[in-house]
């Protein structure tokens, strides 16, 4: 009787193995297959890998901090605005009046006239700078952000109205940084921005004129001493801050500092006149050393305008 329970058992375990045994050869088959599909007509193996999406363009990617040429943001006169460019003004313009009341601008009392101001930085948007002259004295002034494949929306900048700057000068306002961060979210750049021309366009838009001065390494060859050089400076913390200094101000330079998040946001902007630096001669009956002449001396013009000795 223990025989049989014995014999019972063995042959329970033998079914088992032969059962284990199939399963593991049908895997063993479908791997093969698998493997097989997987060979070429030269029985080369492919492997198929997942093909990662492309990341998003660095906010200040290596060589940011190289000082160099800046090209200008280019202003045109209505006559030189181009036919498609006239085409989306017309189109925006009960959209742009809207905006404009909001900030207290009557933008259809008056002859308002406008003038586009080219942006390489920021090509996916027409900018307008519209202007009424009423008088002296009375100049109202605001810029007009159009985007061209009707990916966002018109966004106003006001920076003078009746020749009194609204809120705070339109430069270091609050509103105006916030518009310059929208638009350049609208812009979603499909490289990494060229955050010195960033810089010069938003100075147009705040109603500077946007030509960098381009300073050459020999100091005697420098047209603007006082002046600093357009450069990018990447902060160890994150962001940058774009500095430079635009040579098309009247009546003096204007530095502009911009200082900018991790992510590429505008945070602070500010902006002063700088004097330039000039040599007077020495009168010729100043005391002298051993017969030796005096050498000239280096004035500088500080912001009033007064000799600083």
């Amino acid at each position: 009787m223990a025989n049989g329970r014995i014999l019972a058992l063995v042959l329970a375990a033998a079914s088992v193995a032969t059962v284990c045994g199939s399963l593991k050869s049908q895997a063993a088959q479908a791997l093969a297959g698998q493997d097989s599909a997987a060979q070429g007509s030269s029985g080369t193996h492919y492997k198929v890998r997942q093909v990662p999406e492309p990341a998003p363009p660095e906010p200040f990617p290596p060589g940011s901090e190289t000082p160099g040429r800046v090209a200008p943001v280019e202003i045109r006169s209505m006559d030189q605005i181009p036919e498609h460019d006239r085409e989306l003004e017309a189109d925006a313009e009960s959209s742009i009046a809207e905006h404009a009341a909001f900030f207290g601008i009557d933008f259809n009392q008056g002859k308002w006239g406008y003038q586009e101001l080219v942006c390489p930085a920021l090509p996916n948007h027409i900018f307008l700078r519209f202007t009424r002259d009423s008088g002296a004295g009375d100049v109202s002034l605001f810029t007009a952000s159009i985007p061209r494949g009707g990916d966002g929306r018109v966004r106003i900048i006001p920076i003078r109205m009746r020749g009194y700057s609204l809120f705070s000068p339109a430069p270091i306002n609050a509103l105006t940084i916030s518009a310059f961060n929208h638009i350049r979210a609208e812009e979603s750049p499909g490289k990494a921005p060229d955050w010195l021309g960033t810089g010069l366009c938003y100075a147009a838009l705040a109603g500077g004129h946007a030509q960098a001065v381009d300073l050459t390494p020999d100091p005697e060859s420098r047209k603007f001493p006082a002046a600093i050089p357009a450069m990018v400076k990447i902060q160890v913390q994150g962001g940058a801050i774009v500095e430079f200094t635009d040579a098309a101000a009247f009546p003096k330079l204007m530095q502009w500092t911009m200082t900018f998040d991790g992510k590429g946001r505008l945070l602070k902007a500010t902006h002063f006149p700088v004097g330039l630096l000039k040599i007077n001669p020495v009168p010729p009956d100043a005391a002298q050393v051993k017969g030796a002449p005096v050498p000239r001396t280096v004035q500088d013009i500080d912001l009033a305008g007064n000799g600083v000795q």
